[in-house]
């Protein structure tokens, strides 16, 4: 979710105030230093270190989390083989909701994408052509850009409602009517209005519905009447000549609104079913605004007319999340009755009120909107799959509300409907009322009866103090280490303890691996309170570069404004300083460290294009996809010409997998002005887009173009480093070695990396090991360098720097996988498995799923390893390594 679902037993854990300025009001220069030794504490003047490393507890997510996801994610790909065509767009709503839980984004997109794709009608490929278009808020830019390279996106833009949505017209009202005997029938009727009449003809009125028909032909007066009044039936003589018009040549003129609602109104009452799905298309064809869409809805939802209300629709969700700031809408949605739902949105009810929830959880989980909004989820819910995770996520805002009694009824009815995560919320509630030993009980009960997760000890150390606190912290960084909670009240109880570089240590230890922004938020208050103003200027510069518009302390301060304050306590950097700095970040590979550097000189009047570009790819490198799409897009914004702007517009095409359309920007840019950033991007794209192995000439004289091009060591040396590759997968050794030691002359670290592959493909296993270690010597986040390293030694210490790496970053899957083959090449089948599913766990990695099937089918477990293929396929349905396995393995099964 976009915003924080906060956990309404934070506000327990943070003091009733704050005021941060305490710690800054104070003369730069004249302030009492901490030494760097970790007994030392705060100095007895400062405000007391409480108030700023007091870490809230974390909230019960409104996400789906099964105890086995592995074996939900192989149930939806199963049915997904064998379901009808209208049922599969629900289970890619369910796969979405999973990953969700899982923190997969570009795998929920993805669904997202398979939804709308296989939705059966045009109710499903409106809610989640909406949903998708609500994903991408933001990235508007690259349809534009895609455009001017001559390609449409593939979006999934309006549809035409009034000609894509069927609706069965009854038989009744096609039927021909047949016509009467009897020469007291009349060829004509006229109907007055008011204070005119409409002569029509009577068998073409009649052949409109069968109460007309009834009327003109039957046995009512009416059939010998030659002039009827209709005054009283809120139709204008206008509206009755069309209807008129109509009867007889079975379309509509162009009319106003107005005049087709009188119509739609009254062939609704009179049950003219093809007038009215003529009027009912025409309205919804007009619908243009959101006014429109509130003013008809209602219309529609009267008189039963699904395509303009399909319409309205369309007009409202298009408008996410916008318009649920209006309240008129809002009142639609909240307080559609079933038969509404239907007319509004058909069997897709629940999906759209999926949505909308989420849409609203975004704005306000604590807002009548979001509940309204999910007590008509909780109604539209029919399988039990869709009730878990409605009632789920509807506990999860009445206890933010504080609504316990209607939480713990809800978090029951989830858990009863098989989700265990929700055992959470129910422990939650116990604690609030003071019944800790009941809770500790109640998540005792569920680790000891299925496999433990991560959560479970981390929902039960809340119920414990001391050191069984810490000790279920600690299982649960063990089952989970991607949980942040554990690391930031280990790091903090540190702190309280005065062991500084304990605490400082643990909160780095996740921040190795995942730039979570509520850790940055703890340790740059660590380093305010130990006065260390310029590291703590260095982390609140990396927050608002992930988020400009973070809040920290709970949302009550811009973290803006705390830099500010910072600010002052800080030396001021020129143009120069700056430079020198990024360079010595940038060389020892602290990424953190060059992020919040490039924030300051974003500050200067330096060419802000440049910069910004910097700042993208360091983002890039820190696993912060959207952040570095959107200094991408500044980078642009800020160019200073226009075959720079070419360039950032070709990294942003090649970014969101447009490979061939960054070429194109490539070489556009260098038809105006040859430069370093466009040969450079062209030899990238180059070599990613191209299978012909001939191809490497050309990148090659593409990257040595781009160094005789004018640029700042910081690029020239990530330009020699990736020639250096492109000569290694050539065979040219000497020239690779030239390159990575030209590389290392400007500081490039990374190019031990390229040179030690040298030395190990010369044979020289010793030196490849020396080089990496130079890496790992002056590298700040060097898991990948161990991981490198392993390859150049023996078993044991391969083991030992795998075991390094786990602790360092532990997403990192070829530790696991490797430590899983050799026992299984020891024929230790159950610890291999075991090793593997140590990561699965916690990480929908399809490399680990893989090779988990792969040793249950060894092992002969067919059922075990079918599970893992379907799984796995759904983490890509394409691999086609993982069809291969999964056909086999699917033709065993007994």
């Amino acid at each position: 979710m976009r915003s924080s679902f906060t956990s309404e037993s934070c506000k327990e854990s943070q003091l009733n105030s704050l005021n941060p300025q305490s710690w800054l009001q104070v003369e730069r220069g004249k302030l009492s230093k901490l030494s760097s030794q970790s007994s030392t504490s705060p100095t007895s003047s400062s405000p007391s270190i409480e108030s700023f490393i007091k870490v809230p507890e974390p909230p019960v997510q409104p996400f789906f989390k099964p105890g086995d996801y592995v074996e939900v994610l192989a149930q939806i790909h199963e049915e997904l083989e064998s379901c009808s065509p209208q049922e599969r767009s629900n289970l890619y709503l369910f796969q979405y909701q999973l990953f969700k839980g899982l923190g997969e984004a570009k795998l929920m997109r993805r669904s997202l994408r398979s939804a709308w794709l296989k939705g059966s009608t045009v109710h499903e490929k409106l809610v989640f052509g909406a949903w998708l278009k609500f994903e991408r808020q933001g990235e508007e830019l690259i349809s534009d850009l895609l455009a001017t390279c001559g390609k449409c996106a593939q979006e999934s833009g309006q549809i035409d409602v009034s000609s894509d949505l069927d609706i069965d017209i009854s038989s009744s009202s096609r039927e021909t009517v047949s016509m009467m005997n009897g020469s007291h029938i009349l060829r004509s009727v006229s109907f007055k209005i008011g204070d005119e009449k409409i002569v029509c003809d009577r068998q073409k009125i009649a052949s409109l519905s069968a109460p007309f028909h009834a009327m003109l032909n039957g046995c009512f007066s009416e059939s010998l009447c030659e002039h009827i009044d209709l005054s009283e039936n809120n139709i204008s003589p206008l509206g009755f000549r069309s209807i008129s018009e109509f009867s007889i040549t079975g379309s509509l003129n162009e009319e106003s609104p107005n005049v087709l609602l009188e119509m739609l109104i009254f062939a609704n009452k009179f049950c003219c079913e093809r007038l009215k799905d003529a009027c009912d298309r025409k309205l919804a064809s007009l619908v243009s605004s959101r006014d429109d869409a509130v003013e008809l809805m209602e219309c529609a939802l009267e008189e039963n007319s699904p395509v303009l209300a399909a319409s309205c629709l369309q007009v409202f969700l298009q408008d996410l999340p916008d318009c649920l700031n209006d309240d008129r809408v809002v009142e639609i949605f909240s307080h559609a009755n079933k038969q509404e739902k239907m007319i509004m949105v058909g069997p897709a009810s629940f999906s759209l009120y999926c949505l909308l929830s989420e849409v609203a959880m975004n704005l306000d989980p604590q807002s009548d909107k979001t509940a309204c909004f999910l007590d008509q989820l909780v109604e539209s819910a029919q399988t039990n799959r869709q009730k878990l995770l409605a009632f789920h996520q509807l506990g999860c805002v009445r206890l933010l509300r504080k609504e316990y009694d209607e939480a713990e009824r809800l978090f029951e009815a989830a858990l009863n409907a098989g989700h265990i995560y929700s055992v959470s919320g129910l422990a939650r509630l116990g604690r609030i009322r003071g019944h800790r030993l009941w809770a500790f009980d109640k998540l005792s009960s569920v680790i000891s009866s299925g496999t433990p997760l991560g959560w479970m000890y981390l929902e039960r150390s809340l119920c414990c103090e001391g050191d069984k606190r810490w000790e279920d912290l600690e299982k649960a960084t063990e089952l989970d280490p991607t949980l942040t909670y554990p690391y930031m009240y280990r790091a903090a109880a540190l702190m309280r303890r005065q062991n500084v570089q304990a605490a400082l240590a643990e909160i780095n230890r996740i921040l190795g691996f995942k730039l979570a922004l509520e850790c940055l938020e703890l340790r740059f208050c660590f380093y305010l309170a130990l006065e260390n103003y310029q590291a703590a200027i260095c982390d609140v510069q990396a927050i608002l570069t992930l988020s400009p518009d973070y809040r920290m302390f709970e949302g009550r301060v811009a973290a803006s404004q705390l830099r500010t304050l910072v600010r002052e306590h800080v030396e001021n950097w020129t143009t120069a300083d700056c430079w020198l700095q990024l360079y010595d970040r940038w060389s020892s590979v602290d990424d953190t460290g060059s992020l919040s550097v490039i924030y300051q000189m974003l500050e200067s009047d330096a060419a802000k294009g440049v910069l910004y570009f910097r700042q993208s790819l360091l983002l890039l490198r820190l696993n912060c996809p959207e952040a570095a799409m959107r200094s991408l897009q500044l980078a642009r914004q800020h160019a200073s010409t226009e075959h720079e702007r070419l360039v950032y517009e070709g990294w942003i095409l090649y970014d969101t997998g447009h490979c061939n359309e960054g070429l194109q920007k490539a070489e556009e840019s260098i038809n105006i002005k040859k430069s370093f950033e466009a040969f450079f991007l062209k030899a990238y794209a180059l070599a990613d887009s191209s299978l012909d192995p001939s191809c490497s000439s050309t990148v090659i004289s593409l990257l040595e173009e781009a160094l005789k091009c004018p640029s700042d060591r910081l690029r020239k040396g990530q330009a020699l480093n990736n020639l250096g590759s492109v000569y290694v997968d050539c065979g040219k050794l000497d020239l690779a070695a030239d390159c990575y030691i030209n590389a290392l002359k400007i500081r490039h670290t990374r190019a031990h990396q390229g040179l030690a592959r040298v030395h190990f493909l010369r044979n020289e296993k010793t030196a490849a090991y020396e080089e990496m270690t130079k890496l790992i010597e002056k590298a700040q986040n060097n898991a990948s360098a161990y991981e490198k390293r392993s390859e150049y030694c023996d078993r044991e210490l391969t083991k030992a720097d795998l075991e390094m790496v786990t602790q360092l970053d532990p997403l990192r899957v070829y530790p696991y996988r490797y430590r899983a083959a050799v026992l299984m090449d020891s024929h230790k089948e159950k610890e291999a498995i075991a090793e593997l599913s140590r990561a699965i766990v916690f990480k929908a990695d399809l490399h680990l799923l893989h090779l988990r099937a792969a040793f249950h089918e060894h092992t002969g477990d067919v059922l075990a390893a079918l599970r893992d293929c379907r799984a796995a396929l759904s983490v890509d349905p394409n691999h086609r390594e993982m069809l291969e396995l999964h056909n086999r393995v699917n033709s065993h099964e007994p």
